[in-house]
């Protein structure tokens, strides 16, 4: 039997889940997690972001997922002790949005504000615990955004060209003739449409500002060759080392202002408008303090985006940055998307997912555990509500749930307190195990849950979050045949010998419990904080140092043991019922259907 050993981290405390600093103008309240009151500057730092959303309708599930998973890396980096800085927000400029408003009839600023609005509300409503929600029609935005553009045109990399190529309205995005196909419309009318999209096309001709996008592809191809794992998963970077083995031609970066109103004026030229990616990319840096103090944290930002606007933040968004002399992101996270019942998602299907009716009908810790345990960022899911049922009861209802109303009961636990361990019945040596009660397959919980913190972290930091759920699952299937194999209801109180044993079992399967509710928080911070609330477990006691699991195992002193438990919530999680989750149909607002940006 291997020795246990205290899980330790160099960081002594972590920052309270509640700060939102000036930009954001809704935040979102966490349950309560491990935290302190202030924040220390020798916290290391950690900003990551989401793709800002485009506002020309509400947001659905494939919305919320991108902001769940930044949301669970932020608060797992939270949970490690550092500084970290969470940024969403939503893309407002471009000629979808003059199209978007004009249809509603509404002015585009009034129509961005309503449609951002709903963004912020549902991901408050799915406890998405950002710091910083960015909207790009902000002044602090423009702001940036006219500097950068001035920081490029004055190194030479911007210059006025006459151009002419086709270009996606929908994408936002200038294509080459090999990204485009022939197709046919809803008539039967031979059309051109974006191959990666399937989008419409037009050809376009006119005098545009071009960016030397062509000079950055040896960079760029050195960049990733030299960071294998810069990109993951692995497959989207080949994927985009790929895509820069083809010529890389120069990118226009403006239109025309009789063709695009709704956007940020070229400084100097005001018949020009600057393009909406270019627009849309800066806001990373609006966030971290560009261009006076934005180095800190500008020196560890990780973006997290869909596949679909890869060749965005992988191409384009780093060449724009060594333009400027700008260091490099530390980590691109690129997830796949979401099928419904294995289509995708379209307005014209009526089966486009509202993450405020999901949340409502499976909680927002069911959501967000089934989004964060079923999404595979290398491929597609299908999203179904059977599916989330049978996740959640199997899960949270009955796996997690049951071991703690079984370990906490009153029928097990009349007193009501963190038990006693009795290093006689459960010895440290296996081999001493003869004397005591504990068998081989208990040695094998012990190794298994010691071992998992290592394995969640990392999980966590190769951005697989789904791996770390199964093993955490792997461990609460383990500890319920623990309980199962040695049926403390049926051992007799009033046997010295048998009450001492009892309080061993509970106590091995409190701390199991205690340990899941901390490695937890990051993924469902609600349900989590009711474990460890009912475990009695301190805000102080929640964070990466004290996963110190079954200390007095290791012949230490155990400041649980005989403590309170905490209060009796009933249930963890309430069992979901298929015939009520079927009986309503999630709908969500019209308008169009939405795409990342």
């Amino acid at each position: 039997m291997k020795s246990l050993c205290r899980i330790l981290t160099s960081c002594r405390r972590t920052p309270r889940l509640t700060r939102f600093p000036q930009g954001s103008s809704v935040g979102s309240q966490p349950p309560r997690c491990c935290c302190c009151t202030g924040l220390s500057r020798s916290l290391k730092p950690y900003y990551i972001t989401t793709p800002i959303f485009y506002v020309n309708a509400a947001p659905h599930i494939g919305h919320v997922y991108s902001a769940v998973i930044a949301d669970c890396l932020h608060r797992y980096k939270l949970l490690r002790g550092y500084n970290s800085r969470f940024a969403t927000g939503t893309d407002e400029h471009g000629l979808k949005i003059q199209q978007a408003a004009d249809s509603a009839g509404k002015d585009p600023q009034i129509f961005c504000s309503e449609v951002s609005e709903r963004y912020q509300h549902a991901f408050q409503r799915c406890s998405i615990s950002y710091t910083d929600y960015i909207r790009t029609t902000e002044k602090r935005h423009r702001k940036v955004v006219e500097h950068f553009w001035k920081v490029l045109q004055s190194k030479g990399l911007i210059y006025k060209d006459y151009y002419e190529g086709w270009y996606s309205t929908p994408d936002e995005s200038f294509l080459t003739p090999n990204q485009v196909s022939d197709s046919r419309d809803s008539e039967g009318s031979l059309i051109k449409v974006s191959t990666e999209s399937g989008h419409k096309v037009e050809w376009m001709k006119e005098d545009n500002y071009i960016f030397r996008l062509s000079d950055f592809r040896s960079e760029l191809l050195l960049w990733l060759r030299s960071n294998p794992n810069l990109i993951q998963p692995v497959k989207f970077q080949k994927l985009v080392l790929q895509w820069l083995e083809d010529d890389l031609p120069d990118l226009s970066v403006s239109r025309q202002k009789s063709r695009l109103q709704w956007g940020i004026p070229v400084p100097g030229d005001p018949e020009q408008t600057i393009y909406v990616w270019l627009d849309a990319l800066v806001n990373y840096l609006t966030v971290a303090g560009y261009p006076q103090n934005h180095s800190e944290w500008w020196a560890v930002v990780h973006h997290v985006v869909g596949k679909d606007i890869l060749k965005f933040h992988a191409i384009y968004w780093p060449a724009f940055l060594l333009a400027a002399g700008l260091p490099l992101p530390q980590k691109i996270y690129v997830h796949s998307h979401w099928t419904v019942h294995g289509k995708k998602m379209s307005k014209s299907l009526s089966n486009v997912i509202n993450p405020l009716d999901a949340a409502e009908k499976f909680t927002v810790d069911g959501l967000r555990y089934f989004l964060l345990r079923q999404g595979v960022p290398d491929s597609d899911c299908d999203y179904y509500d059977d599916k989330v049922v049978k996740m959640c009861n199997s899960a949270l209802a009955d796996a997690l749930g049951g071991l703690l109303n079984r370990c906490t009961a009153p029928a097990l636990n009349p007193s009501q307190v963190y038990p006693c361990f009795s290093n006689t019945c459960f010895p440290n040596n296996q081999s001493e195990s003869l004397f005591g009660r504990a068998v081989p397959e208990d040695y094998t919980l012990v190794e298994a849950v010691v071992a998992l913190p290592a394995s969640v972290e990392r999980h966590f930091d190769s951005f697989h979050v789904y791996k770390a759920l199964e093993a955490i699952s792997s461990c609460i299937h383990l500890t319920n045949g623990f309980v199962q194999r040695h049926r403390p209801w049926k051992l007799d109180r009033n046997d010295p010998g048998d009450q001492q044993w009892l309080d061993t079992i509970l106590h091995v399967s409190l701390e199991c419990l205690r340990v899941y509710g901390i490695l937890l928080q990051p993924v469902v911070p609600g349900l989590a904080d009711r474990i460890l609330s009912r475990l009695g477990v301190s805000l102080e006691e929640r964070n990466w140092d004290s996963l110190n699991f079954l200390e007095k195992y290791q012949g230490k002193e155990s400041a649980l043991e005989g403590r309170a438990l905490g209060p009796d919530f009933e249930m963890l999680f309430r069992r979901l019922e298929r015939n009520q989750v079927n009986a309503r149909t999630p709908k969500i607002p019209t308008q169009s259907n939405l795409e990342y940006c």
